[in-house]
């Protein structure tokens, strides 16, 4: 490798993207639009679930446990109803997510010692927020029985159990996403911006002009990369500080972990950008090749939906999808502070995937004179 040419190279490189009308303003609005919008939009916390209830009972008991439902964070009461088809009506009008019925005598039956059971009933539509809607609103009813019944001495809890929620304790979603959203920037900065970068140099013929210099395929393919890698690494390094600066969220281990992650990623992706490149001859080839990798990713890779969710032969599928390893580093580094030896795994499978897409790309780039 010639040093001085790609040293000519990098600065050519360097021009060309600062001359881009488009590719400076991604660089610097993607990371931004991406931290502070896809964790406030893509969430799977149920939050304001409608709840309709039928007060059968009309005691001093129900209305606190109607009152408790609308005080709840995650429910709200859309009204109290006398009869269960006008709260029906609300589930078909969409204005409530659940109905609960509380049948007639519960105070009298409690306060007896029996052990009355309200008629419960989700909208399956949404299965998601039916279901945890009913389950929140079965908690609220159960705490709110206890706090009574302990208030009137007629029982006492026989026992108590405490829940401490590990690694993530206020079970926020976006402590979950906000490290995985890093796997997006570096998918288009460092493997869709090159790409687009080699094919364009096709369409233009400038690529024709180099093939007959000097220059070697190694150094014009690095000097190709290399802006995109210190790029990448910037735009994790943004996206860090917004985590921080606008959702408190801090890495628990050490950043230097990340950035190795970050590095290994980048060597992947841009392998597998450069091979694509190399097969095809237009920009819109390589759009829809990329975009057909890109996603593959998302949807496999444990971005938005758990892996332990999935099919078990799609689960043995994403052990063939380097964002997967990547993700996992990242939530494991950023909410339990694991380090490279208790992730040695996934970073030995990023290498690996270094390896053979840098293989990849440099037995298929060709060199015509």
């Amino acid at each position: 490798m010639n040093a001085s040419i790609l040293k000519i190279l990098l600065k050519k490189e360097v021009s060309l993207i600062r001359r881009n009308p488009i590719i400076p303003r991604l660089i610097i609005a993607m990371p931004i639009l991406v931290m502070l919008i896809v964790p406030l939009v893509v969430t799977l916390d149920v939050k304001n679930v409608g709840v309709a209830v039928v007060d059968n009972d009309r005691t001093e008991l129900s209305r606190r446990m109607i009152a408790d439902m609308d005080a709840s964070e995650y429910l709200s009461v859309t009204g109290c109803y006398f009869n269960y088809d006008e709260a029906f009506r609300q589930i078909e009008n969409g204005k409530a997510d659940a109905i609960v019925t509380i049948p007639k005598d519960y105070q009298k039956d409690l306060t007896n010692g029996k052990r009355p059971e309200l008629d419960l009933k989700a909208n399956g539509v949404n299965a998601t927020k039916g279901t945890l809607g009913a389950q929140y609103a079965t908690m609220s009813v159960a705490k709110t029985v206890l706090r009574w019944q302990t208030e009137q001495g007629t029982s006492l809890p026989l026992s108590a159990s405490a829940t401490v929620n590990l690694y993530n304790p206020t079970l926020d979603f976006q402590n979950y996403m906000i490290p995985a959203l890093m796997v997006v920037l570096l998918i288009i900065i460092c493997g869709f911006l090159p790409t687009l970068n080699l094919v364009s140099e096709k369409e233009s013929g400038t690529i024709e002009a180099m093939n007959v210099t000097p220059v070697g395929r190694f150094e014009f393919v690095l000097s190709k990369l290399i802006p995109y890698w210190v790029v990448g690494i910037l735009v994790v390094t943004v996206g860090m500080l917004i985590g921080w600066l606008v959702y408190g969220l801090v890495p628990e281990g050490n950043i230097v972990n990340i950035y190795l992650a970050a590095i290994l990623f980048s060597l992947v992706m841009s392998g597998l950008g450069v091979f694509i490149a190399n097969k095809s001859a237009t920009i819109l080839q390589s759009i829809f090749m990329m975009f057909a990798f890109i996603i593959i990713f998302q949807l496999m890779s444990g971005l938005f939906t758990p892996i332990a969710s999935m099919p078990r032969w799609a689960q043995y599928i994403t052990y063939a999808i380097p964002p997967r390893y990547f993700i996992e580093i990242m939530r494991s580094v950023y909410l339990k502070g694991a380090t490279v030896a208790d992730l040695w795994g996934q970073y030995a499978a990023l290498s690996g995937f270094a390896i053979l897409f840098s293989l990849v790309a440099a037995m298929t780039y060709r060199k015509r004179v």
